[in-house]
């Protein structure tokens, strides 16, 4: 069975930004929060693997890409939350949301499923925004109507 393109680069941009983050914990360099600024790369990398796949093709209508480029960033979102949510449990859970949260903008001392569920939204918004950024990209490669 072979994968949809959109899915398996939605896998890949899980695990760039895994191991991005994995690498960043054993460097000790977590706490330093401008550096999970980067893990946008991996996003691009993703869905413009997705789009140059379609334009290879020949699949040149912008709507269909438009929504193959979305399903591959938000599958690697929603990939990357359900990963981090199994990696807070396995580190102690609301314990270790407390080291994670003080490198952020959190008041208060969120839960697990709070933390998560506001990079989750973090997260769906960047992936609409890498999205539309790529479409324009993309767009002049396209023929007009």
């Amino acid at each position: 069975m072979k994968l949809p393109k959109e899915f398996y680069n939605g896998v890949i941009i899980f695990i760039g930004i895994a191991l991005y983050f994995l690498l960043m914990e054993v460097l000790h360099l977590s706490n330093l929060f401008f550096l999970r600024l980067f893990n946008i790369v991996f996003i691009y990398y993703g869905v413009n693997r997705s789009l140059k796949t379609n334009f290879i093709e020949g699949k040149t209508n912008l709507a269909d890409n438009a929504i193959s480029a979305l399903f591959t960033s938000l599958t690697g979102v929603f990939l990357s939350i359900s990963g981090l949510v199994a990696y807070i449990y396995a580190k102690g859970g609301d314990e270790y949301i407390k080291t994670l949260s003080e490198s952020l903008l959190f008041v208060g001392s969120p839960s697990v499923m709070t933390y998560n569920i506001s990079l989750l939204f973090e997260g769906i918004v960047s992936a609409v925004i890498v999205t539309f950024s790529l479409m324009l990209f993309w767009k002049k490669k396209y023929p007009t109507d």
